[in-house]
Order: C-alpha cells, then structure tokens, then sequence
C-alpha cells in the first residue's frame, strides 16, 4: 500500500466520491444476492411434490432468517393463488433486483471514471511542473527519452495498470467480503474449510507473481531506452545518412525492441496465467465444498436444508468471478507500482536551486556582480576553482578558453542555474541567494549558440516570457535583430508558426530569433554564447552591430569562440581547467605572450 500512497494523497480531496462509489457498490451486490436467493425457493416451488403449509414466521436479519422469510411469501401467495401466480411474481423481482444492481453498477462507474481522470490530471501535472522546478543538472544526467518516457509510458502503464482496476480492487474484495459473511452466517462448519482454502488458493497466486514488478521495472527502463534512441534518430538523422550509420542504428534500436519484446512476454505470460489459475483453484475449492456439504445435507448432519445449501452454492459461485478479477488488478498493480516507484524518482528529486523562505526581489541592478572565492563540483568533479571576479555595472567580460575549461557554467552561476559549491556569488554587494530567482532571472537576457525555439509563431517565441507586450515592441526587435525583413516574406509574417524547434526556419533565421526574443526583454545583464556563430556573413555583420548597440550601458558576460569578436571588451577572462588563467584587455593578454595569444594566433592561422 505505501507504494500507491501518492494515488492515495490524490484522493484524500475525492473522500465524498470514494464513499459513493462504496455505497453503489454494496448495493449493487446486495441486490445480486436477494436475486440469487430466490432461485432456489423457485426451484423448491417447481419440483416440490409435497403440499405446501403456510407456516408464518417473522423477519430477521439473518441468512437463514431471510430464506425462512422467502419461503413463507412464496407459500402465501401458492396458497392464496397458484404457483404459477407466485412464479411469475418471483420473475418480476428477479428483474428488479437485476435492473436495480445494474443501475447502481452504473453509478459507481460515473464515480469512479472522475476520480481516476483526477487523479491523472493531477499526476501528469505535478511531474510537469516538478520538471520545470528541477536544477539544469539533474538532466545532465538523466537521458530525454528516459523522462519523456516516464511522463508518456510509465504513466499510462499507472493509468492502465492501476487506475482502471481501481474498481476491482475495491468493488471485489467488498463483494467477497459480503458473500463470505453471509455463507459463514448460513453455515459455520462449512465455511470453516472455506477460511483454510482460500488463503492457500490467494498464496499460490501471490507466488506466481512475485516477479511481475521486477520484469516490469526492468521494461519501463528499456522502454526509456528505445525513446532515447528515438530521440537521437531524429535529432541527427543528417549525420546518421551522411556517415552511412543507419546500420548501427538500427542494429541498436531493433537489439533494444527485442529485449523489451522477451520481457513483456513474460510479463503477460505470468498476468495472463492469473485469471484461469484463480477460476481452477475456485473450481477445486467449490467441488471440496460441494462434496464436504452435499454429505451433510444427504446425512442431515448439517444445519442447513437442500434449498440452502443450493443458496449457499450460489453464493459461493459469486465469489469466483470477483476472485479471478480481483487476481488480475492484483497482478496489474505490480505492474503499475514499478512505474509508479520509476515517477517518484523524479517527483521525489532533490531541488537544489530554491527560494529562501524570506527571499527578497531584486528590482534593478545598480553596482556589479561578484565572484568571491567561488567554486563549482557535480558529482565530486570539480568544474570551477578559486574564482574571483568582478563585473562592473555597464562593463563586458568576455569568457574564453578551451571546451570544458568551465566557460558555460561559470555564467550559468549567474542566473542561479546552479548554485555555486564554496565561496559567495554577489550582486549588488548581496549574496544572490539572498534574493528570488524570478527577480533575478528577470534582470537578465540569455542568447545561446544553439537557437532554443518552440512550435509556436515568431511573434509567441520573441514574446517568450514578457507580459503585456504589443506588435509594435515586437517588431522594433525583430528589426534591431535584424529579422524583420525575413519575417515580411513569411506568408503570415510574425503569426507563421516555425514548426518543432523553429525546424520551418533556417539557422540564421531561428538565431535572429532568438536574439530578438533578448532585444524585446531589454534586460540590464545580458548573457551572450557567441550568439552569431550560426549566422552567415551578411547576417553576422548586421546582428554583430545590433548586440553591439544593444550592449551599450548594459553588463555582458559574453562566452567567446570567436576571439575577434571580443577585441573591445573590457576584461577578458582566460579560463583552464576551471581557474583564471589569464585576465586583461585584448592587448594586454597579446603582449602576456600566453594561452590567450595561443589561442588568438590559431584562429587566425585557420
């Protein structure tokens, strides 16, 4: 149960529709039974050559009680009127009782389906939204295709899995519990070899699927790998042609399918096994039964007459259906629990990156931000050292070096996507912690190499973020960007919708994008990734010149791969192997005769 305690934290707010959904179904199976108990005073009524006494007894709440209560209307009305009379009558109650258990079978479907759609609702919800609150180190680690399974597969397998036997794992085990009673009531002695069975039968069950949640985490985790896979494919299907790499590829992903294809076969073999291994074991304990009572009854040892005794046979074939559904939602939720435990992996993650409960909002930035003594580690590696830096209010720091010298993460510590490891990040002379992400994160503007763009219009994609804007805003920076005139010769200009990661435009177009997204939110910091590595000459010039007048009085941290680009900014940060190399202006790091002039001079050979 504490595996499904999330399901359960859901439906603590649908307590009213749980009790509803009981209710419908206790009654559903009460007027089941009181259709099952007439049958065997009809057939009594039928074949009985004997002639019929009233005898008139009094009603009472009991198995017994109430079959002596049937018999005595039945000979009433046998009495008063013919048998035929009383069968008819008898028919017409069976019909009610039917319509009235179908109706409230009924209801507790239009309960439960909300229930089990809210549930999921609120599911896909809060590990969505648990994604956007995760730290951008949590997916270094993690694989796309993996979490976009667990949001897609694992929770349709709970959907599938869990939620749809919902019914059975609470509608089953009330109506076995209501027979049970009602057949220990009838027959005590009887029942007493019932009470010993049916746990051997229940055990034999529960070992043949212990190993159900173990096949199915490991299939969940295949699954992942296939949709990675996928991912992959279709990210680099130009490289994979061009290389002649289909091979390997589909080599990988048929090896992976069919792993995933063995698993799931024993998986259903053993689910499958569930229903007719549950209907014998039933079939064996009734023919015990069967046997055991039927020499009570022939011997009158037994407290029970023959009509009863076909009552209480009745009743137990009742409990062989619910018993075999009630084996499969069993075997269905172990299924489920793995995608469940595979879910709270993510819902339960640590989030790294978080608000002080007094944060404060950061509404201008008026000094310079500081690195004091900073240093970064991921997984006991360690990406940054001993940083010390200091970046003035209107300045532009340029960030050079190898890759994986710690370019990126160093400005990525500045809107908080990591928290630094040792040392103090300040702004304004406050440790940034100190104050609200989305105050900080406001204040800046973010351009990286590679365009992020979604499957909405240009106009949506500029507009990301900002509220409030209008047209006019967003296509003075689509012209600053230089973006404006492509757009114009679009069909439906800044309404045409660029497709899955801006795929309509090309790689110039979908850059210019992106650096008018950055114009638009005019930010006092900007944080620039070589942001016009992707665009072509012409293109590069113009937009060079837009960021450049863009950047006047503002603070820019500017990752540079192209060093002629950084030639005028005011201090120039070599970084390798996660420290400060070398500092200064671009002459004076030519003059230093160092790393940076290395670097310099291998461009310009290129």
């Amino acid at each position: 149960m504490k595996r499904f305690s999330r399901i359960l934290f859901y439906l603590k707010d649908k307590k009213q529709n749980i009790g509803l959904y009981i209710l419908f179904n206790l009654s559903s199976v009460l007027f089941s039974l009181f259709s099952f108990a007439l049958l065997p005073q009809i057939l009594k009524m039928l074949f009985s050559k004997d002639k019929i006494e009233v005898v008139k007894v009094g009603f009472k709440l009991s198995a017994n009680g109430v079959q002596d209560y049937i018999n005595y209307l039945l000979s009433q009305l046998v009495v008063e009127h013919n048998k035929l009379y009383a069968l008819a009558f008898c028919c017409i109650l069976m019909v009610v009782a039917v319509f009235f258990k179908n109706v409230f079978i009924y209801m507790s479907y239009r309960v439960l389906a909300p229930m089990r759609n809210y549930v999921m609702t609120k599911l896909r919800s809060d590990l969505y939204a648990k994604i956007l609150e995760l730290p951008i180190g949590f997916f270094t680690e993690q694989r796309k295709g993996d979490i976009i399974s667990r949001m897609s597969n694992d929770a349709n397998e709970i959907e599938w899995s869990v939620m749809s036997t919902l019914e059975g794992l609470i509608r089953d085990p009330l109506q076995i519990i209501i027979v049970l009673t009602l057949m220990v009531l009838m027959s005590p002695t009887l029942s007493l070899f019932l009470l010993v069975l049916l746990p051997i039968a229940g055990f034999i069950i529960g070992r043949v699927s212990r190993s159900l949640k173990k096949n199915s985490t490991v299939s969940q985790e295949q699954l992942g790998t296939l949709m990675s896979i996928l991912d992959e494919t279709l990210g680099g299907l130009r490289v994979i042609k061009a290389f002649n790499a289909e091979k390997i590829l589909r080599s990988k992903f048929f090896h992976t399918n069919d792993t995933l294809n063995e698993i799931r076969n024993r998986m259903n073999f053993r689910r499958d096994l569930a229903s007719p291994l549950s209907e014998f074991l039933g079939v064996l304990v009734l023919s015990v039964i069967l046997w055991f009572g039927g020499e009570l009854v022939l011997n009158h040892q037994g407290e029970m007459s023959p009509e009863n005794f076909i009552t209480y046979i009745l009743f137990f074939v009742q409990i062989i259906n619910p018993a075999k559904s009630l084996s499969t939602s069993f075997y269905n939720a172990q299924r489920g629990s793995a995608a469940i435990e595979r879910i709270e992996e993510i819902l339960k993650a640590q989030i790294t990156v978080v608000d002080n409960p007094n944060a404060k909002a950061l509404p201008t930035f008026n000094k310079s931000i500081e690195f004091k003594n900073v240093s970064f580690s991921y997984d006991d590696i360690t990406i940054l050292k001993n940083i010390n830096l200091t970046i003035e209010k209107g300045k532009t720091i340029a960030l050079v070096g190898s890759s994986g010298a710690g370019k990126s993460t160093l400005a990525d510590l500045i809107p908080r996507f990591h928290d630094v490891s040792e040392g103090e990040l300040l702004i304004d002379g406050v440790n940034i912690k100190e104050y609200s992400l989305h105050s900080v994160r406001n204040l800046m503007g973010i351009v990286t190499q590679e365009p992020i763009l979604f499957n909405d219009t240009i106009a949506n994609n500029i507009a990301l973020g900002i509220d409030n804007t209008n047209m006019e805003s967003i296509e003075h920076a689509a012209k600053v960007a230089n973006a404006y005139n492509f757009i114009q010769l679009k069909e439906e200009k800044f309404d045409t919708n660029i497709g899955d990661r801006g795929s309509k435009l090309s790689g110039g177009e979908r850059q210019r994008v992106t650096i008018a997204r950055a114009v638009l939110k005019n930010p006092p910091i900007l944080i620039l990734d070589e942001a016009t590595s992707a665009l072509d000459t012409e293109s590069e010039r113009l937009v060079q010149d837009a960021i450049n007048n863009m950047m006047q009085n503002r603070t820019s941290i500017v990752i540079a791969h192209r060093l002629s680009t950084i030639r005028h900014a005011d201090e120039i940060i070599v970084l390798q192997k996660g420290e400060i190399a070398e500092r200064g202006s671009h002459d004076e790091l030519l003059a230093k005769d160092g790393i940076y002039r290395r670097l310099v001079e291998m461009q310009e050979v290129k």
